[in-house]
């Protein structure tokens, strides 16, 4: 495999994907090819992940690895779960979504969080495979960390006392839910 298609439109999770890919296959994103983001009516996701793949597909003759992730709050029910993204679109920005999610557990004990990633893959041949890579730990009381993206900044991984956003780069890749998720990937799909 020479190329393969990046299905997303988020920086963040296109330089993490593309950091986990061998260094030999040239990534695409689909900026380059003016394709825009298909709507995500799955319902957990796995769902939106493979409709992702799917959805790219129909553009490119290339293989497609797709994400789809999101930040699982025990307190608020699973949420924003697979609305993360939306949510941030809704309240303005990740930061302002932070804010709330940061609101919303002021008088709660428990601050157990997820962070759920599932990454699909589709092949040349229409072959799909998908996998789900989970990390537990709890939420911040504050914002701290400007590195990474999205909810990051709110995230401390269980056996860690700083947030994804406090740690470098190499670390936070080489231990997120997005790089269990491709080690899961890489059994099932070789020639990643």
């Amino acid at each position: 495999m020479k190329k393969i298609l990046i299905g997303t439109h988020n920086k963040g999770k296109f330089r993490e994907i593309s950091f986990l890919l061998s260094k030999k296959i040239t990534k695409i994103s689909p900026n380059a090819l003016k394709i825009k983001s298909p709507k995500e009516t799955g319902k957990t996701f796995s769902q939106n992940a493979s409709l992702k793949a799917k959805y790219f597909s129909k553009f490119t003759k290339l293989p497609v690895i797709s994400d789809d992730s999101g930040l699982c709050v025990k307190a608020l029910k699973g949420k924003p779960g697979i609305f993360s993204a939306r949510w941030a679109k809704k309240y303005g920005n990740f930061n302002k979504a932070m804010k709330i999610i940061l609101q919303k557990l002021k008088y709660k004990k428990d601050r157990s969080a997820t962070f759920v990633c599932s990454l699909s893959f589709k092949n040349s041949k229409g072959r799909i495979f998908t996998v789900v890579g989970r990390v537990n730990g709890s939420i911040s009381f504050k914002i701290v960390g400007k590195k990474g993206f999205g909810y990051d900044p709110i995230f401390i991984p269980k056996s860690n006392s700083i947030t994804f956003g406090q740690m470098p780069k190499y670390k936070k890749i080489m231990s997120d839910h997005r790089f269990i998720a491709f080690k899961k990937l890489k059994q099932k799909v070789k020639i990643l």
